[in-house]
């Protein structure tokens, strides 16, 4: 029988680059397996990962339950598209709605298209049922946002390279200073014809900022008085990625229309989802919005697998707990380091500010040399490093990477 041959990662690096749209920037690494905490390459060399795609894989690499879900459903029923109903919808819609306390969910596939279907139920809601005049409806954004990339969320990004030569731009949106409540007072007492505001609790791409203390309670009153609806955007921070189920329960927001992707799945199938009450989703109706592949069995059955294992798990509890104490031992290291200036985050979803321009590569040449140590990030915004590993981490799984961190930032130190 004849060996297959194995293929090195600089040859499957050179693949990609002379095969593949040139859309990402990858750390020159080449993975093929995962499990837990840790991924491995083509070379067998094994890393910490310590992005855990975005925020996708908070149940860990290949949790068990997760894809045994996936494929005893996919051995049995893949794919029937909405024109049929199927065994596995309208059960995993019950559990997510009473899993997150909503009355109806509408099922997407990735974090970008539930965002879209969030822009849409709110603007049809505002018209239906707010009485704004149609085609007048205006949605409040937060400056350094991101929602994905298409072409109206781009629309309204400030971030030229995912803008640039992209428009004509979709209009209706009114931009304002993130974690500033009288911006969002003041746009929302000047206009009449606002529909909704859409935030990050946690502003995640934009380098993991945190608003001030009451800015999310706040603000969610402020669109209750001016009848305003609040979608929050947790495709990234949702799922307890920040120490609670979402990340606006830290301030006990009941947001009015909820977005979700990424660990829906535990980055085992593309899962997506939008939730809200019925005075809202009711606008929804047969041909206004939908997928194909939107609440299929396998999207279905894996969905319902990976909530079970955040809740079974208590990986909440344990973002929590592990993130105060990555926080607390870098700001030891940093009330003495000249590279990095500070640590910020919530839970596991945490970010260093090294001490140079965002133009330069050092936070880039950083995560390189973080690799060589064994331990897999990512640079966002030029100067910041985003630090995001699976849920499942141990005390002292975090104690080794805290101190691979250290050990790599030292070797920068000037």
């Amino acid at each position: 029988m004849a060996i297959l041959e194995k293929k090195s990662s600089q040859h499957l690096i050179e693949l990609e680059d002379k095969y593949g749209a040139h859309n990402y920037h990858p750390l020159p690494v080449v993975l093929n397996k995962g499990e837990g905490v840790y991924v491995w390459d083509v070379e067998g060399k094994k890393y910490y990962d310590f992005l855990s795609a975005y925020s996708a894989v908070n149940q860990g690499h290949c949790h068990p339950k997760i894809v045994g879900a996936m494929i005893n459903q996919a051995q049995t029923l893949t794919l029937t598209s909405r024109a049929f109903y199927n065994d596995k919808l309208g059960e995993y819609e019950k559990f997510a709605t009473e899993y997150f306390g909503f009355d109806k969910l509408l099922p997407m596939n990735t974090g970008a298209e539930a965002v879209e279907t969030a822009l849409k139920l709110c603007r049809k809601w505002a018209y239906e049922k707010k009485g704004i005049p149609e085609n007048e409806a205006q949605i409040i954004v937060c400056e350094n946002n991101f929602h994905g990339r298409t072409t109206t969320i781009i629309s309204f990004s400030n971030d030229e390279v995912a803008r640039k030569n992209f428009g004509p731009y979709t209009a209706g949106f009114i931009k304002i200073e993130y974690d500033n409540l009288s911006a969002l007072e003041q746009a929302l007492e000047s206009n009449t014809n606002v529909a909704g505001f859409l935030v990050e609790p946690i502003q995640g791409e934009a380098g993991v900022y945190v608003p001030s203390e009451g800015f999310l309670a706040k603000a969610k009153a402020l669109c209750e008085k001016h009848n305003v609806l609040f979608l929050a955007d947790e495709v990234q921070t949702g799922i307890a990625r920040t120490g609670k189920l979402l990340a606006v329960d830290h301030e006990n927001v009941k947001p009015d229309i909820l977005i979700l992707g990424k660990a829906l799945s535990g980055g085992a199938y593309p899962v997506s989802g939008v939730l809200a009450n019925d005075t809202i989703m009711s606008v929804i109706r047969p041909g206004n919005h939908g997928s194909t592949f939107g609440g299929n069995p396998v999207a279905a059955a894996v969905a319902v697998a990976a909530l079970e294992v955040v809740r079974d798990e208590k990986l909440a509890e344990n973002a929590e707990e592990l993130g105060q104490l990555f926080r607390s031992e870098l700001d030891k290291y940093i009330e003495g380091s000249k590279i990095a200036n500070l640590v910020r985050g919530k839970g596991l979803l945490n970010a260093i500010v090294i001490n140079d321009s965002e133009d330069s590569d050092t936070a880039w040449n950083i995560c390189v040399a973080l690799k060589e140590n064994g331990l897999l990030a990512k640079p966002t915004h030029g100067n910041i490093i985003r630090f995001a590993p699976p849920l499942v981490m141990n005390k002292e799984q975090l104690l080794d990477c805290v101190s691979i961190i250290i050990k790599t930032l030292k070797e920068f130190e000037k």
